[in-house]
């Protein structure tokens, strides 16, 4: 089997979305908020040369959108809840995070990851829940790290939001979101002297969810 190290993969705020966070509680339905709505479950399977598995499995996730006590049409969000979880055969340990795709005026059905801007959320560990300001304008997209987790070979490893919410300011028009889950594993796999490390093949995988609209 074949060793490699590549570099990590770092966090960049970039040009394509400016955002910022507020800790805040957790997000309740008030008056006036909809109904949650069922997102499908989804699931992904991603096997390595030299016969690695990973599996990856999203459940339970749902969203509804809420408004803003000014009813500002520049102003809107969406609270969301979901669990999302992966294992890796024998000998493979490796990293999931929990990522969501947000776009104001763009359809973000087709967006996958590696576009330009990015926003790293401090979570604690365990369930991950509290709310996100984005100021994004009408053709931005940003992509919110909300949390990832590392996990040992022959385990799984879950994560949990509870009633996360989302706040978007100066977005007028069409906006809508999308999880996904993104693993990355390998035998042996370590992020020493910030590349990752391991033996055999380095698997990534990203498990997309239904996008969903935040009007």
């Amino acid at each position: 089997m074949s060793k490699f190290s590549k570099l990590g993969l770092r966090r960049v705020v970039g040009a394509a979305a400016i955002a910022s966070v507020a800790a805040l509680g957790l997000a309740g339905m008030g008056a006036g908020d909809a109904a949650a709505v069922a997102l499908p479950n989804g699931y992904k399977k991603a096997t390595g040369v030299d016969g690695e598995v990973v599996q990856t499995w999203r459940t339970g996730e749902s969203a509804y959108a809420i408004g803003t006590v000014a009813n500002n049409p520049t102003a809107r969000g969406f609270v969301l809840s979901g669990n999302y979880q992966t294992k890796a055969s024998s000998g493979v340990n490796g990293n999931i995070a929990v990522k969501y795709i947000v776009g104001c005026q763009v359809d973000v059905s087709g967006l996958e990851l590696g576009l330009g801007g990015s926003l790293d959320i401090v979570t604690p560990s365990g369930g991950v829940s509290g709310s996100l300001t984005l100021p994004l304008s009408p053709g931005q997209v940003a992509i919110v790290d909300i949390t990832d987790k590392d996990f040992d070979a022959g385990k799984a490893m879950s994560i949990q939001l509870s009633q996360l919410s989302f706040k978007l300011n100066g977005c007028a028009g069409y906006a809508s979101a999308r999880s996904a889950v993104k693993v990355i594993a390998a035998k042996g796999y370590n992020t020493d002297d910030g590349t990752v490390n391991g033996e055999g093949t380095l698997i990534q995988s990203t498990l997309y969810g239904k996008p969903f609209s935040i009007n």
